[in-house]
């Protein structure tokens, strides 16, 4: 690992100084500063020349500053002579606009790995892409791991004696009958329509919810009020209890005090995303650690090793 680097951006640094920690290596130096107006400066502080960088940085909120630093950071590594340049992008911002919804609607998703292959980036290291099949917007490798190995261990030390697995929409069918494969429970699947943005009505359960310990499983937490209603809907159907796992914990607008006043129980995310300081008073909201995952993942690329066995 002496060719490697590994550089962190403002999104989440804490999580860039887990994973360097998880590598026995120190966070390579940089200069990330913002004029009066707003524009963004990067200056890398290191000699890059061929080595073999990793620069680590979700596009979460601001999402539009932090694509746009990550997108300079790539572009000053590019004109120092790197020699591969991964961008680990624990949270894929914009992931959610991967189609087109109506006429004369954009597919940002899309734009987005086009802008990161015109910076200079080489490979991609991503976890939990809302829609799988954004892998193939990119001209480049992307490696698309998920979070169920440290999540699955999060459930599995809650002790459940009569689990159910919640999949809160069709679209999250896959990912939900994973975690109940692997924990070897049934699986019930909700019905829902989406009114607006950010709002959703719950019509259906698919699946006898009655006396069940209900785990919702979904890609990411954004306002919560999808798994707010979700899990009414589960305690009106006679549920023992109610709690959410979720990999990216977006929890924008209200969505730590929907979750603190809701009758879920609790909700378990990862740290993809920084944590917001209401998240950090709240009783509900349980973070846990990727950096090994992503750190993992990390060696066996600069390695050139095989990342198949963390696809699970």
């Amino acid at each position: 690992m002496e060719k490697m680097k590994i550089f962190a951006g403002t999104s989440n640094p804490e999580l860039g100084r887990r994973i360097a920690e998880y590598l026995s290596v120190v966070l390579a130096h940089v200069t990330i500063r913002r004029f009066s107006d707003g524009e963004i400066f990067v200056q890398i502080d290191e000699n890059v020349r061929g080595r073999d960088v990793f620069v680590i940085q979700s596009t979460s909120a601001p999402a539009n500053d932090h694509l746009m630093e990550l997108l300079i950071m790539v572009d000053a590594l590019r004109r120092a002579s790197a020699g591969r340049i991964t961008a680990v992008i624990p949270y894929f911002g914009y992931s959610r606009q991967d189609r087109k919804e109506a006429g004369r609607t954009p597919i940002t998703a899309k734009l987005v790995a086009d802008l990161l292959d015109a910076a200079g980036v080489s490979r991609v290291l991503t976890l939990d892409l809302h829609a799988g099949q954004i892998q193939g917007f990119f001209n480049m490798p992307v490696d698309n791991i998920y979070a169920t190995p440290v999540l699955l261990g999060a459930v599995r030390r809650q002790g459940f004696n009569n689990a159910m697995v919640i999949s809160p929409d069709v679209g999250g069918v896959v990912r939900a009958r994973s975690y109940a494969k692997r924990l070897d429970v049934d699986l019930a699947i909700i019905d829902k329509r989406r009114p607006a943005a950010n709002v959703a009505a719950v019509h259906h359960i698919i699946g006898e919810v009655e006396g069940k310990e209900c785990i919702l499983v979904d890609d990411m937490v954004d306002t919560a009020g999808t798994l707010v209603k979700a899990a009414e809907a589960l305690m009106e159907r006679g549920a023992r209890s109610v709690s959410a796992v979720c990999t990216h914990g977006v929890l924008s607008g209200p969505a730590v005090e929907r979750i603190d006043a809701s009758v879920l129980d609790q909700v378990l995310v990862t740290d993809t995303i920084a944590q917001p300081a209401a998240a950090a008073l709240s009783s509900k909201i349980k973070y846990h650690t990727v950096s090994g995952l992503l750190g993992e993942a990390v060696r066996r690329i600069s390695d050139e090793e095989s990342v198949s066995s963390l696809f699970v």
